[in-house]
């Protein structure tokens, strides 16, 4: 009867412990992608910009750090700026890099944050699917494929 008990005892003790792993687990950053997309423009172009939606449903803040593309000879984490008298213009994000915060999100859009791709090594046709890996601080590497289309108004 002893034995019994003892097996239901160590059970028990294996069940708390992947209980208490898969808390552990879930506590950080849990990021996903959505809407990766970029505008059309032909390979003389010298440049183009990718954007996206970053979501974080985890407990924990994480930072995209990086990105980078085949299609680009270098990659670059921007943020559009009031450069003054109504004229826009683009620079390296501040800190080098993007938050995410905790159950939040960064939009990367027109006009704000997004993700340069700088010698374009493709033409950027519409319908075209490009790949961009990602690299955030905690959440390592996430490969999302690129929709070249027309911006939604």
């Amino acid at each position: 009867m002893k034995n019994k008990y003892q097996y239901i005892f160590l059970a028990m003790l294996a069940l708390l412990v992947l209980g208490l792993a898969a808390c552990q687990a879930s506590s950080g950053p849990q990021i996903s992608i959505e809407d990766a997309w970029g505008r059309p423009s032909p390979k003389v172009a010298t440049a183009g910009a990718f954007y996206m939606t970053i979501k974080n449903t985890g407990n924990q803040a994480d930072k995209l750090l990086s990105a980078s593309s085949d299609s680009c000879g270098v990659v670059e984490l921007h943020e559009s700026y009031d450069m003054g008298d109504g004229v826009m213009g683009m620079r390296p994000v501040e800190g080098g890099f993007i938050e995410i915060p905790a159950r939040g999100q960064a939009e990367l859009k027109m006009g704000g944050l997004h993700i340069m791709c700088i010698e374009k090594l493709d033409d950027f046709r519409e319908g075209a699917v490009l790949t961009l890996t990602l690299q955030f601080e905690k959440s390592g590497t996430k490969t999302v494929d690129i929709e070249i289309r027309q911006p939604d108004m």
